[in-house]
């Protein structure tokens, strides 16, 4: 089952992204990702996943110890939960990126690359978008 879970996390997040870098402009795509809701589709793996081991989750979350997080998310579904959390966390912030981007005028072919970054590196793809963001702020009239 943690496999079966893992493997459904990004598909249940590539109808969103595909929207938002694919069709930015189409009005269903604003619609859809106006629900507060999709990020939280990648969550029922997650939580399909938590709930059954809550305790050495919250034993590994609760407390920082490397080793003890170490040995955790070198399980199968240790590494399945983090992978779970990272696709929705990814997917949150490609929402945010999404909208400020419509907000602040920034052009859809500037947005989309950026997005795409951010589902492979999503640290990287913040740190773009912020420049790409601070310097729209700056020249706004």
């Amino acid at each position: 089952m943690t496999q079966q879970l893992f493997t459904w996390t990004f598909p249940l997040a590539t109808p969103f992204w595909a929207l938002m870098i694919f069709a930015p402009t189409w009005r269903w795509t604003r619609r859809i990702m106006a629900s507060p809701w999709v990020p939280l589709l990648p969550l029922v793996c997650y939580f399909a996943l938590a709930l059954p081991h809550f305790g050495e989750l919250w034993q590994a979350a609760s407390r920082p110890d490397l080793t003890l997080l170490q040995a955790f998310a070198g399980s199968a579904t240790g590494a399945a939960l983090l992978w779970a959390q990272l696709i929705a966390f990814d997917l949150f912030l490609g929402r945010w990126m999404f909208f400020e981007a419509r907000r602040l005028g920034v052009p859809w072919w500037l947005v989309s690359p950026v997005l795409v970054l951010t589902i492979f590196l999503s640290p990287f793809g913040l740190v773009v978008f912020l420049i790409v963001r601070g310097v729209r702020i700056r020249s706004a009239p």
